[in-house]
């Protein structure tokens, strides 16, 4: 299920994410990929460190994703995917390299040639970083996701260290492609694509186990 909140602040969709978390864990609701565009914000994961944040001239929040410091704002696609990893296998790697599979495929769509970095999550072009990947996990339940760089403006990451690194260059597709790529368009990309790779990278377990 692919789920469009729109334009919405950080805590809200995060309070949506740890209701549905709860019911997919208890089998009430369906997987459901969440898309959102968020106001700008900085949001800090479990292992990072507000010394990341060199300018707090943006909202600062705090967050139980894995990683460090990220930056979301308009233009940008988030996604947050609920997923039962309990019936899929419980493998949180695999898990994280299907989500940049996903994303190294939408860019590509657009003409942008994407990559995995060898010890970074994420997913990085000749220009800098593309997306960010940071993840949470209650009863083997996703929750958090990705963050892709469509329009947004970057200068924002400017005032962080991403993700922990020190003068990480940070682009989006708009600014490689030198002209405006609407978030719309790869919003259908990611809508479109994520079901199938899901259930070919990580398929239902025919006996899976109860969520404990």
């Amino acid at each position: 299920m692919i789920r469009d909140l729109g334009d919405l602040k950080f805590e809200a969709a995060l309070a949506i994410q740890e209701n549905l978390t709860a019911e997919v864990a208890a089998g009430t609701a369906p997987e459901t990929l969440l898309l959102v565009e968020h106001p700008p914000v900085y949001t800090i994961g479990r292992g990072g460190c507000r010394d990341n944040v060199l300018d707090s001239g943006i909202r600062v929040v705090e967050t139980n994703r894995g990683g460090d410091v990220t930056f979301h704002g308009p233009g940008q696609l988030v996604g947050y995917p609920i997923i039962d990893l309990g019936r899929r296998g419980r493998d949180l790697h695999r898990y994280l390299r299907f989500l940049e599979e996903l994303l190294i495929k939408v860019a590509a769509e657009f003409g942008v040639t994407a990559r995995r970095e060898p010890g970074r999550t994420g997913i990085w072009t000749d220009g800098g970083k593309l997306a960010s990947i940071g993840v949470g996990v209650r009863r083997w339940v996703t929750m958090h996701g990705f963050a892709l760089n469509v329009a947004n403006d970057v200068t924002p990451f400017h005032s962080i260290n991403p993700c922990g690194i020190v003068a990480c260059p940070i682009t989006s597709l708009s600014a490689i492609l030198g002209r405006p790529i609407p978030l719309d368009d790869v919003r259908r990309s990611v809508a479109g694509r994520f079901p199938s790779l899901l259930d070919e990278r990580l398929p239902f377990l025919e006996t899976a186990e109860p969520a404990p």
